[in-house]
């Protein structure tokens, strides 16, 4: 009776604890919906694009233009359809314009189309902190601060209304058709440099064959922290630019060249030399050769080229002939083309190299031998004709003594 009442005591008990449960767990729930369904809101609310349609109702007819007191005009023409495929298109245009609210604008006081380019300098760095961390220490940037009103800034080589997002592969790196447009956005600014690089062997896979194995500008120069190519640091690194390729397996099986560029480079003189340099002086500039030394920086050719192709002796000669101006028509016959010999390679070289190899340390080994010999016999016969020697001595006073008892 009492275990009874006991439990019919407890039951009440019970079914409050599991409704405040079951209360706990719907509220969690309710919550757990309403946060979703707030977060969509969030999301629907950023996927909605801007109404620029005020803006664009004057700067998306064609041939809007604004002029300078020197002369200069720019385009302020905004095409609706090319923005909204930009990487901008979910952007307000006060977000770069703040300073323009309604209509009329504020008077600009540019004085030329450069001068109106700079005023949005910094704009870039609101969304950009990484590259316009980068950008600090780039060429351009250096170049600009120092007067230089030909330096570019990003809207020179991004278009803020057209900019398309950079197509890239599964691993992160650029798609074909981009190294082709950044040669082709380089070269608003250097086109005697584009016109060299478009011949070479490095150019002609970019722009024409659209070969992602073959370097663009941005490859050797870099992209935001562009480093001069008069600089002390760039002539000094640039083997190690040129090795980021060239010792890569991958990519030079497909064309039959060594990988060895780098040790084979480093252990003659030339490369030794610079090696060093760059140790000791690293703030000096070196006058031994590097890589674009010999091979050519924007124009370089293929290896069989008839007219600059290092493989011909008589062009090898002529590249030699710049730093050993006595060099004779067997000079370039040194130069192994980057590759350490072997059977198949060089083997003339390869079979010389490996008699000495087999030779020196014989002889050395034999010579060692000899003087181990040597010392051995000094240090331990001699120990032992010491003791005979020692005994000879104490008898011969004996000896002469009873030889003269006798005489006596």
């Amino acid at each position: 009776m009492k275990r009874t009442f006991r439990t019919q005591s407890l039951l009440p008990s019970l079914l409050a604890a599991m409704a405040f449960l079951s209360a706990i767990i719907a509220l969690a729930i309710l919550s757990g919906q309403a946060q979703t369904v707030a977060a969509s809101a969030d999301l629907s609310r950023l996927a909605q694009q801007p109404d620029n349609s005020a803006c664009l109702a004057c700067h998306g007819q064609a041939g809007q233009t604004i002029s300078f007191p020197n002369g200069d005009s720019v385009t302020i023409e905004v095409n609706p359809d090319i923005y909204s495929a930009s990487m901008h298109q979910s952007m307000s245009c006060q977000v770069c314009h703040p300073n323009i609210s309604g209509y009329p604008h504020p008077k600009n006081t540019a004085q030329s189309a450069k001068d109106y380019t700079l005023q949005y300098k910094e704009t870039c760095n609101q969304c950009h902190p990484v590259q316009a961390e980068q950008l600090k220490d780039s060429a351009h940037t250096m170049l600009l601060e120092q007067g230089n009103t030909n330096a570019p800034t990003c809207s020179d080589c991004h278009h803020p209304h057209e900019q398309k997002a950079i197509s890239k592969n599964s691993d992160g790196s650029p798609a074909p058709s981009e190294h082709a447009n950044i040669a082709l956005v380089c070269a608003k600014c250097h086109s005697l440099i584009y016109n060299q690089y478009i011949d070479s062997v490095h150019g002609s896979g970019v722009i024409e064959n659209r070969n992602p194995d073959v370097p663009a500008c941005t490859d050797c120069h870099g992209v935001h922290k562009i480093t001069g190519p008069t600089g002390t640091n760039f002539r000094l690194t640039s083997p190690e630019i040129c090795s980021k390729c060239h010792t890569d397996e991958t990519i030079m099986s497909k064309y039959g060249l060594s990988t060895d560029v780098m040790s084979t480079y480093i252990s003659d003189f030339h490369g030794t030399t610079v090696t060093l340099f760059s140790k000791t002086d690293p703030d000096q500039q070196t006058n031994k050769p590097v890589c674009f030394d010999c091979h050519g920086v924007h124009n370089i050719a293929r290896i069989d080229d008839p007219q600059y192709g290092l493989k011909i002796k008589e062009n090898l000669l002529v590249t030699c002939k710049r730093c050993h101006p006595d060099a004779t028509a067997n000079f370039p016959e040194s130069w192994l083309s980057h590759y350490i010999p072997s059977p198949g390679k060089y083997p003339l070289v390869y079979y010389v190299t490996l008699f000495y190899k087999i030779l020196i340390p014989t002889v050395l080994g034999a010579m060692g031998i000899f003087v181990l010999s040597d010392i051995f016999n000094k240090l331990v016969i001699k120990k032992k004709r010491k003791p005979v020697a020692q005994e000879a001595n104490v008898e011969m006073p004996e000896k002469s003594k009873t030889e003269s008892n006798r005489e006596g």
